[in-house]
């Protein structure tokens, strides 16, 4: 399985980004997808789940109205869209696939692949 995280970058304070994430060695269509982030010496946070289907979403509340996830089926790919950045959503972004979507909450795959940096200066 593989997982490739893409689309960071260096944006200002307002701007916007859209981070995708490839997957494959999946049966992707019937995987829950959550996206996370981590700044250096802390935990990885969860910022936003959605379903297989792409029917259900949750957010975590610092980035409700900012941020929306998305997926693509048919390219095995999932999407976070992120406006109005601020400073503090600087961090290195990570895909998870596979995990159990439950109750608003994601259980995460053993597996991660690589991160993207996203740095919103100020």
């Amino acid at each position: 399985v593989q997982l490739q995280a893409s689309g960071g970058g260096l944006v200002q304070a307002g701007g916007s980004l859209r981070l995708s994430c490839a997957a494959s060695g999946y049966t992707f269509s019937i995987n829950a997808v959550g996206w996370y982030r981590q700044t250096p010496g802390k935990q990885r946070d969860l910022v936003a789940i959605i379903s297989s289907s792409g029917d259900r979403t949750t957010y975590t509340d610092s980035v409700k109205g900012r941020f929306t996830i998305s997926r693509d089926n048919t390219k095995n790919t999932a999407y976070l869209q992120m406006n109005s950045l601020k400073p503090e959503d600087t961090a290195v972004y990570y895909c998870n696939v596979g995990g159990v979507y439950a109750n608003n909450k994601y259980y995460a795959h053993y597996y991660w692949g690589q991160g993207t940096q996203v740095t919103v200066s100020s």
